[in-house]
């Protein structure tokens, strides 16, 4: 498989938003697969015999990393049901679907995920007051992510 194939593939797995993408071609096996971290989007390259192509470098961190634990919410955590990227208008230009301190009943849209170019509505599971919103607009979301936390 040339670089410049392979270098589609990547861009492929880069615009459409999953996680990972699996070929076989001609003997040759390539899995390309993403990782999220806090930060966003980190790509992975895993390459299997024949082919030897070396994995993106690291860049050298210059501090050690510092663990903290997670602050836990009080209220109910909306996780996402799937992964994609979290939108919290229909449009860019329209008003959010709902807003910190909001009163929300279940069945209310609250955002929407993209995921392979389809719009999906997340609505409301329980009824209660919009106490936080954990994800920022545009974001890479994974399956179980909290979104919202509501009170």
């Amino acid at each position: 498989m040339d670089l410049r194939k392979l270098k589609k593939l990547i861009d492929l797995v880069e615009a459409s938003g999953i996680s990972e993408l699996e070929l076989t071609e001609d003997g040759e096996k390539v899995r390309i697969s993403r990782n999220f971290t806090a930060n966003g989007p980190a790509q992975q390259y895993a390459n299997y015999a024949p082919m030897q192509y070396a994995a993106a470098p690291q860049a050298p961190s210059s501090a050690p990393a510092e663990v903290t634990a997670p602050v836990v919410e009080e209220g109910h955590a909306v996780k996402s049901p799937m992964v994609g990227t979290f939108y919290r208008s229909p449009s860019p230009d329209s008003k959010s679907f709902v807003e910190v301190g909001d009163t929300v009943a279940v069945g209310d849209t609250l955002c929407i995920i993209e995921a392979m170019k389809l719009l999906n509505e997340i609505e409301s599971d329980k009824a209660g007051v919009v106490k936080k919103i954990v994800v920022d607009n545009g974001q890479a979301v994974e399956y179980g992510e909290p979104l919202f936390i509501i009170a």
